[in-house]
């Protein structure tokens, strides 16, 4: 089972915000021992990105429900590595690592003997993860920047939003964080891809990831319509660039999508929308004909699509096999019953906070109900030390010097 697919691999996981704790968060769904290091005075930043916070009874204690998004599965230990007794203590568990992923500026954790050159002369095995806004090289390295700043950069900005000639238009933002996302699922196909290699190789590696080539990367099909054509798309609202139709329209009731993919699945929706003269039309034959005529196209289909309610549509599309959905708000998503038959919406147990939702991975779907709750910040610093045979006394003094936290 995926759940168990690395359940011998530990992970020292040095990021915050997002990308890297996705990357990690599918690490620990996959079984692996992820151990989080945070700052002993505020922890990861996301623990203070509220509201909505989720209140822990009894002490002042809470989750943003940013941080529980990213952070399932892990054991949190608060160490101040800018000490050099923190610092020796971040050596000395990934002496004892697999992996670690981390997500400071170029250069950042070499003045704390951190970085991978450091950390490779202790466990030459080590696979060491970097991400970084620009990567560790070029012009921009050591640039800071967030996901927003890289939806503009690598271009999906550029043609995301409604066209110039239309009300609301200018560049619009993806309302996730879909360059941080990518770039974790990214991190996370590397880390998976390094630790085959170590497998035959007996060493580790570095791995440069940039949030700025991965926001280039995943234009994807954009990409290409530039290199190939020499012209940079354009925004287009809802419509799709290479498909036709392919969009947002209003029915009786309400919007849906229509997602026609092919040439015969317009044959089929022109027969069911009662206007099967559209299929024969030398405007619309094939989806070139039919891109090159969008305006009159979309005009028609949305003549037709406007006299019947998304129910009455929904019956009449999936008795044809035709690609349709609606669009949904999150309580509605979570209310459908495939998404209830997926069991996408789970709960955790944390020891104090009690319930804790989330949303399973993809990857590990039977993972979520057996996997760690989110952590408290420096919830695990005990039981972690104690690996490295420090006894109590021993972390009380670390705790005292302001070194660690213990929860």
């Amino acid at each position: 089972m995926l759940k168990q697919a690395m359940k011998d691999i530990r992970v020292l996981d040095l990021s915050r915000i997002l990308a890297g704790p996705w990357c990690t968060q599918n690490l620990a769904d996959l079984g692996a021992d992820v151990i989080k290091i945070e700052h002993p005075g505020s922890g990861d930043d996301t623990r203070g990105w509220g509201p909505p916070f989720l209140e822990i009874p009894g002490g002042d204690d809470r989750f943003s429900a940013y941080f529980l998004a990213c952070n399932r599965g892990k054991r949190s230990i608060a160490i101040d590595f800018a000490k050099p007794e923190g610092a020796a203590l971040v050596q000395r568990l990934a002496a004892q690592a697999d992996v670690v992923i981390e997500n400071f500026r170029s250069g950042t954790l070499a003045k704390y003997g951190l970085d991978y050159a450091s950390l490779n002369a202790l466990n030459p095995r080590l696979v060491y993860l970097s991400i970084t806004g620009f990567g560790q090289d070029g012009p921009m390295a050591g640039k800071p920047g967030y996901d927003y700043v890289f939806q503009g950069f690598g271009g999906l900005m550029s043609y995301t939003g409604h066209r110039d000639d239309e009300p609301g238009a200018g560049p619009l933002r993806a309302g996730a964080s879909v360059i941080d996302l990518s770039t974790g699922m990214y991190a996370s196909v590397a880390v998976l891809g390094a630790l085959l290699m170590r497998a035959q190789t007996g060493t580790g590696q570095h791995i440069d990831l940039a949030l700025a080539d991965v926001a280039v990367a995943i234009n994807a099909n954009q990409n290409l319509n530039y290199l190939v054509s020499g012209r940079p798309p354009v925004r287009t609202g809802n419509s799709h660039p290479n498909l036709a139709p392919y969009e947002v329209f209003a029915c009786a009731d309400g919007h849906l999508i229509l997602a026609i993919g092919n040439d015969a699945q317009f044959t089929r929706f022109c027969a069911l929308a009662e206007c099967p003269e559209l299929a024969r039309d030398a405007r619309f034959v094939t989806n070139a004909q039919r891109l090159d005529h969008l305006v009159e196209l979309r005009r028609e289909v949305a003549h037709r699509l406007s006299r019947r309610t998304r129910a009455e549509w929904q019956k009449r599309f999936d008795a044809a096999g035709i690609p349709w959905g609606p669009i949904n708000t999150l309580d509605q998503v979570f209310d459908d019953p495939q998404t209830k038959h997926r069991q996408l919406r789970q709960t955790l147990l944390h020891p104090a906070a009690g319930e804790i939702p989330t949303v399973c991975n993809p990857l590990a779907r039977s993972a979520a109900l057996e996997t760690r709750a989110p952590p408290l910040l420096g919830e695990h610093t005990r039981e972690v030390l104690a690996t490295l045979n420090l006894d109590d006394a021993a972390i009380a003094q670390l705790e005292a010097s302001g070194v660690v936290r213990t929860h």
